[in-house]
């Protein structure tokens, strides 16, 4: 019977693990459809510069406030019904965008979506870290980040079909023809697809427990208990994580209730926030919210051939996310974003280059998947592993919803400012064109140095392990001297 116990518990965690970061998928669909979307309904309502900006960029707004919001929830209603809550507003949006007829009604209902992801994208990461075993937490938690790419391929290949593909059912269409029809009405069903997994990823989340980290937190020990028994090896393993989460929970002589006023964890949020500063200052959203039109404009591509590219930028990122699974609880978080790094600080060298210069083609194309694939491998998933592992338990929700909120903010402020920065006089005249590119570049750089110098392996540690670390002494000067147990 207890060699068949490992087994039934992996499956039950990888169950567990397939619905929630669904999260992740309705994240990455979301983040795709406006990419594919955006080129047609621009034109439809014929937005300026800036109100193009806005329109992207409206639901990232939306994360924030949902990324903020959630710090409250995951706490007060639970991490399984803040999923819930984000499902439905998914599907509130998806219904609404495409049934818009002005920017304002568009941009609202981008607003309640974004409401969704930010909700998804701190719950979902914050349950898989709470429900996974210590040397497979890593992986699991990137199944988060992989369910995200698969939203952007799934979605592009949506968008592709529906706004090329589609011809296959109007074979009158001349290419002409299509383009309108995208205008007219593609982007809608472009929106409205997302109907689909939101529905999907709503009914599923019934069938998973909350973690059992938050019924300790709300006193519901013996739930804690059964949950642990789904997810463990045996009775013992089970018994001793729940005296480990509790204890985490506890104020005694021996053990001191974390807050964020307590020792060392300054450094942790301050650590939390950069990251997902960084994650966005290098431009991964700027180049997937607007790949279609740098394919169109920067490369030559017409506005269809656009969506097609987008395919190539879909798989990449697909491909490479399955490099940070199946390494990051072996070589661990910082080596593999230090590589990451420097892939994405060669991809976009690479690619202002060939803009600089006039030379874009299939080099550029290569530069900007060496960058895709570079982040998919590092920024995308690391950050979110980390940022579900290094904040103690008593404050998982508030720091990280701060540290996810800032991520959102600084999405909003890139994805904002990329069609204005690149339109403008100044990279036109002066950078023909790689301004924004050499912008992103410089932060890799940055980032680099930073990972090098503060970030510290946390590989193969339970949460309450790596609690008892941050708030040890000297956590500051000795972040690069944590290492993985042997």
């Amino acid at each position: 019977m207890s060699s068949v116990k490992p087994h039934h518990s992996r499956r039950t965690i990888l169950f567990i693990t397939a619905v929630v970061a669904m999260g992740g998928l309705l994240f990455g669909y979301d983040t795709g459809v406006i990419s594919g979307s955006q080129l047609y309904f621009t034109e439809f309502f014929g937005l300026t510069t800036g109100e193009q900006g806005w329109a992207v960029s409206s639901a990232i707004y939306g994360c924030l406030f949902g990324a903020l919001a959630s710090g409250y929830l995951t706490k007060q209603i639970s991490r399984k019904y803040t999923l819930l809550l984000s499902a439905l507003l998914f599907i509130v949006s998806a219904w609404g965008s495409g049934m818009a007829n002005s920017l304002l009604e568009l941009s609202v209902y981008r607003i309640i979506g974004g409401l969704g992801v930010g909700m998804a994208s701190m719950a979902a990461p914050m349950y898989i870290a709470e429900i996974s075993p210590p040397k497979e937490r890593g992986q699991m938690v990137s199944f988060y980040q992989l369910a995200v790419v698969i939203g952007f391929f799934v979605v592009f290949l949506a968008t592709y079909f529906i706004g090329n593909g589609s011809v296959n059912f109007v074979a009158s269409f001349n290419e002409n023809d299509l383009h309108i029809w995208n205008v007219e009405q593609g982007w809608r069903i472009m929106f409205w697809s997302e109907l689909i997994p939101a529905g999907l990823f709503f009914v599923l989340l019934f069938f998973v427990p909350h973690t059992p980290r938050w019924l300790v937190l709300k006193k519901r020990t013996e739930q804690a208990r059964n949950v642990l028994s789904l997810i463990t090896s045996n009775a013992e393993e089970a018994r001793l994580e729940l005296e480990d989460i509790k204890l985490s929970f506890s104020e005694t002589p021996k053990h001191h209730k974390v807050t964020l006023a307590s020792k060392g964890i300054a450094f942790i949020l301050f650590l939390g926030i950069m990251l997902s500063i960084f994650q966005q200052t290098t431009g991964i959203n700027a180049i997937l919210y607007y790949g279609a039109e740098i394919f169109s404009n920067a490369l030559g591509y017409g506005p269809e051939d656009a969506l097609k590219q987008q395919l190539w930028t879909a798989g990449v990122n697909l491909a490479f996310t399955f490099i940070a699974i199946f390494s990051i609880d072996r070589w661990g978080r910082k080596p593999l974003l230090l590589t990451g790094i420097a892939g994405m600080f060669l991809g976009l060298s690479i690619l202002a280059l060939t803009i600089y210069s006039r030379q874009m083609g299939v080099i550029s194309l290569l530069a900007i998947l060496l960058f895709i694939g570079s982040f998919a491998m590092s920024m995308g998933p690391v950050v979110w592993v980390l940022l579900s592992e290094i904040f103690p338990n008593t404050i998982r929700s508030i720091a990280m919803s701060i540290a996810v909120a800032a991520q959102w903010l600084f999405n909003a402020i890139v994805a904002n400012s990329f069609p204005v920065v690149n339109g403008s006089q100044l990279n036109n005249e002066a950078f023909n064109g790689v301004l924004p590119y050499l912008i992103f570049a410089s932060f890799c750089l940055i980032t680099f140095v930073f990972v090098w110098r503060l970030v510290p392996e946390t590989k193969g540690k339970t949460l309450e392990e790596l609690e008892a670390l941050w708030t040890g002494e000297n956590v500051f000067h000795e972040a690069d001297e944590i290492e993985p147990d042997s």
